[in-house]
């Protein structure tokens, strides 16, 4: 036994030997300074990332009938009002905000001139501002003061921690170089300050579901289904403009149309096909992967959210804004997890590295609690300068050559007249690519079969079956709304 126990240690001894030299050589010969500088913690980059979620402190209002009550069965001693010696030039209208007790029961603090306690609650307030008339109060999470609204933006307000002893504040200082710190407007260039933004809009209960306006009919007076059917054959997979697609119609079918006709063609049947293409079981995996692109629309710059699934290469989230804004970059990410309860295990969400993403991610949290707890996973830049980017980057990629797609077709338009005109090009487009276009990938099939299409032999006969599950999804929604 006494053996055993000598070789054990002996054993041990070999071991820690072992890993001091492992300690010594890394600290000698890799360069620690150098990653904690990389392009993921350099403190130039810290404008880039969303701060945690703050500590919210609620107001509980209480009744001062009780409070005294509850003082008298428990000590015996009821709270007497106070006794002044002097004459008291507190307002007799003045109620605590917290308990409302009366006048009686309020005396001036040692702590400011104008601040104000309750003898019955203990409350210190402020009669000319005063912080009980918010229902909560916003505090950091690292030093625990309360957070002052600097900025009012179009969707939120950001809150700043001002405190100069907050912890999160001296770790991001002592990253900054010290010639920025010399210079007069230095510390603007780095992101110091815990930051919060809490936003007006509720972006979740939005509908998914809205319809692009002014759609027509589908009833037929000139023409009929199959001529709609050509239209979109030829606009929608074929990338042809509005006016290019009259004439290709009048060239190979003798068919007049004019080009308003044929806008308003696309326009209903993206009315009619988006339901069904939202709401299509895809049978999502774990790793998702979200971009955004340039688009002109009236010769202004917008833009085009893209949510892709990296294994079935479907499309399950998309949006077009004209803003580049976290409010559409949270639409269409309700979009991609409609078919998710809860975020499944080790799941993936890919993005570049724009901030919005994991403030959309903070607000999924913030709304649904841990079901929807996920990280964003940031590809930056364009070459593989870190770990998190070379194992990454193909995924990155995939959602590249997704915009580039898109952008064939959408080049040949010379951009959109209207948002509208925008979703609804783009709600056609979805549905072409998941369910009609083939591709090279899944061995030049489509990425979703349907039996009902396959037996279509033509691609006007493939979007009049489309549309006709558009329809039958529509007319499901509504007995479901109405039930």
């Amino acid at each position: 036994m006494d053996k055993i126990i000598l070789q054990l240690l002996t054993i041990i001894q070999y071991q820690y030997s072992q890993i001091c030299w492992l300690v010594s050589f890394i600290a000698r010969y890799i360069p620690l300074r150098q990653w904690a500088y990389d392009d993921s913690h350099s403190p130039k980059y810290q404008k880039f990332k969303t701060d945690t979620a703050p500590r919210i402190e609620y107001f509980e209002k209480k009744d001062w009938h009780e409070l005294l009550r509850k003082h008298l069965q428990d000590t015996g001693r009821p709270i007497r009002p106070i006794r002044r010696r002097s004459s008291c030039d507190i307002p007799s209208d003045t109620v605590c905000p917290c308990c409302g007790a009366p006048a009686e029961y309020l005396y001036r603090n040692n702590g400011k001139a104008d601040q104000l306690q309750c003898k019955a609650c203990g409350t210190r307030f402020s009669p000319q501002e005063n912080r009980l008339s918010r229902s909560c109060i916003l505090r950091c999470p690292f030093c625990g003061h309360a957070l002052e609204a600097k900025k009012n933006r179009r969707f939120f307000i950001l809150y700043k921690c001002v405190n100069p002893k907050c912890s999160y504040y001296l770790n991001n200082l002592k990253k900054v170089d010290k010639d920025d710190l010399d210079s007069p407007f230095g510390k603007d260039l780095y992101k110091l300050h815990y930051i919060y933004r809490a936003f007006n809009v509720d972006f979740f209960r939005m509908n998914l579901d809205s319809l692009p306006r002014n759609a027509s009919s589908l009833k037929f007076r000139k023409f009929d289904s199959y001529v709609m059917s050509l239209c979109l054959t030829m606009h929608v997979n074929l990338g042809l403009s509005l006016r290019t697609t009259a004439q290709a119609l009048l060239d190979l079918y003798g068919i007049h149309i004019s080009h308003q006709m044929v806008a308003d063609y696309a326009r209903t049947a993206a009315l009619v096909v988006k339901p069904f293409v939202d709401s299509y079981d895809y049978m999502p995996s774990s790793t998702f992967s979200a971009d955004e692109t340039y688009i002109r629309v009236r010769g202004k710059k917008s833009f085009v959210w893209l949510i892709m699934d990296a294994a079935s290469r479907s499309i399950l989230g998309y949006r077009a804004s004209g803003d580049r804004s976290v409010g559409p970059c949270i639409m269409a990410m309700r979009m991609a997890f409609r078919l998710f309860r809860k975020i499944p295990e080790g799941f993936r969400f890919i993005a570049d590295g724009y901030s919005v993403y994991p403030l959309a991610a903070q607000q999924f949290f913030l709304k649904y609690g841990e079901d929807f707890r996920f990280d964003i996973t940031q590809v930056l830049g364009l070459t593989n300068d870190d770990a998190v980017s070379k194992e990454f980057r193909p995924y990155k990629q995939l959602i590249e050559r997704l915009n580039r797609t898109f952008k064939q077709t959408y080049r040949v338009r010379c951009g959109y007249d209207n948002l509208d005109g925008a979703n609804c090009d783009l709600s056609l487009w979805v549905a072409y690519y998941n369910f009609l276009r083939p591709h090279q990938y899944n061995g030049f099939d489509v990425l979703n079969r349907i039996d009902q299409l396959e037996n279509a032999g033509t691609m006007p006969g493939k979007w009049q079956i489309l549309i006709y599950l558009g329809q039958q999804r529509i007319l499901q929604m509504q007995k479901e709304s109405s039930s």
